[in-house]
């Protein structure tokens, strides 16, 4: 339902859209294959160009199954290990990637709910500038001042930074942790020169309100398909508005749309 609605939003917004499996979604159901062969098929359809992307793998076997059902965007994520071990795993899962013609986003820095407001945890530009032409990764998520799983979206962006790091490196940037981030905020990112933005936890906070809302205003709903229906609806309009804003349609100024990316989690 929420892949579904993704594309339903993309395509009223007539705005390409980045369909991203997580390593966690990915376990819940199971395996790869089902999810990804549904949003495989997804993508063909839409009206708008949507890629489907793997995100946040830590598991190296994941990635290579991924590539093998015809996945050709991954997420390799070792930020959590030392930056050596990072830069030598990264790099060497990045060669497996491009021998199989797919593109490839790593991060460096910490983004999560350990202080990223903090300014030990931001990116460092020049070690990004080395990692990048060590690794030869095609994106880089950097922390900037974003946190996973916020509800509320009161987090605030080093535009600062942005900048720095979208003018030293050869690759795009990614923001992690958008949810968090209000619209204002994201549209200062992207003329800073962010140009993935990812969303995740507000749109699962779109969808549960309406289907909550929906079971309390019909208690003897049984059949998923009629609360689960709002839901979808709900989460398409949240991401056409989303992509409105990122592509520079709802605030003041223009972003060219063909430069900037967003990223859903399905």
């Amino acid at each position: 339902e929420v892949a579904e609605a993704i594309v339903a939003g993309a395509e009223a917004a007539e705005t390409g859209v980045i369909l991203q499996l997580s390593q966690n979604a990915i376990a819940f159901h199971g395996g790869l294959a089902p999810a990804a062969s549904a949003a495989l098929r997804l993508a063909e359809a839409a009206r708008v160009d949507v890629v489907v992307h793997l995100d946040h793998a830590t598991d190296e076997p994941l990635v290579d199954e991924a590539l093998a059902v015809g996945i050709r965007s991954v997420m390799f994520d070792a930020a959590h290990l030392t930056d050596a071990e990072n830069l030598e795993r990264t790099a060497a899962v990045a060669a497996r990637v491009h021998a199989a013609g797919a593109w490839i986003e790593a991060e460096l820095g910490e983004i999560g709910g350990k202080g990223a407001h903090a300014p030990g945890v931001r990116t460092d530009v020049t070690e990004a500038v080395h990692f990048v032409a060590a690794t030869g990764v095609d994106a880089l998520a950097v922390a900037v001042g974003s946190e996973h799983a916020m509800r509320e979206r009161s987090a605030r962006l080093d535009e600062q930074l942005i900048a720095e790091l979208a003018a030293a490196l050869p690759v795009p940037l990614v923001l992690h942790g958008s949810s968090g981030v209000a619209d204002a905020g994201i549209d200062g990112a992207v003329r800073a020169g962010m140009r993935k933005i990812n969303i995740g936890t507000h749109l699962n906070t779109v969808l549960t309100a309406a289907v909550r809302d929906e079971l309390e205003r019909d208690p003897d709903a049984i059949d998923p398909r009629r609360w689960l229906a709002p839901g979808r609806a709900a989460v398409a309009g949240e991401v056409h508005r989303f992509l409105d804003v990122i592509t520079g349609n709802v605030i003041t100024g223009n972003v060219a749309t063909g430069n900037v990316a967003t990223g859903v989690d399905a």
